[in-house]
Order: structure tokens, then sequence, then C-alpha cells
């Protein structure tokens, strides 16, 4: 058994993707807005985009918990920053010894912006 995909819940299929796509640089897999779902690929990790049912709002919007690793925070943080992409928590020395940041999608879900040098990621 192995984790295949994560899921973040979006109001606006076509929106999320352009931004997964455009701004954070990930590959499209698949995308059915009829069915509210897209995939999208970073490295050999999936992640789904997910309109959630009515009674789900809630999903959307959140704390996911999820990871962008970058070489560099302080360009990435300058570039994400210059296409307007909020930044809750600016690139920020972690008292474990990180840097890292966070920073919302168009829907307020909230990510991790983390330096890894390639040895860690």
């Amino acid at each position: 058994m192995h984790i295949a995909y994560v899921n973040v819940f979006v109001s606006d299929l076509v929106r999320a993707v352009d931004f997964y796509v455009t701004v954070l640089g990930l590959d499209i897999q698949y995308q059915s807005p009829e069915h509210g779902y897209a995939s999208l690929t970073s490295r050999g990790l999936r992640v789904g985009l997910a309109v959630p049912g009515p009674d789900q709002q809630d999903l959307v919007g959140r704390h996911t918990g999820i990871g962008f690793a970058v070489a560099d925070l302080a360009s990435e943080h300058g570039r994400l920053a210059g296409l307007a992409v909020n930044f809750p928590m600016p690139p920020t020395e972690q008292p474990w010894g990180g840097f890292m940041a966070l920073f919302t999608d168009p829907d307020g879900n909230v990510f991790y912006l983390d330096q890894i040098s390639d040895d860690r990621s």
C-alpha cells in the first residue's frame, strides 16, 4: 500500500486548475469540469482538485498540511508574491532550523512553502 494522491477541495475548478498549473507549475494529468475533478502531478506526487458537494463546503479554505519544497525560498516567495499569491506567513526561520512560509490558493486553502535541499526532498 502507498499514498497515491491527496485531494484539495476548491470552489471553482477552472480557476483552481489555472492557478495550480500557471502559478505553481504543476502538470495537468486529467480534468473533468462536469464531474468537478482534476488530477495534477508534481515530481511523482498526484494532487486532486475536487469541487465538494453542497453539504461539504466547509472542506474549502482550510489548512491542507501539504508542503511544497523549493531550493530557494526567498526567490520563490518573490516570484509568487509578484503574481499576487497571498502569504499569511512570509519566509521565516523556524525554531527547529527550517526556513518556510505559508501561502494560499484562490480559495484560501493554506500550504507550506519550505526551503528543502535536494537531499531532504
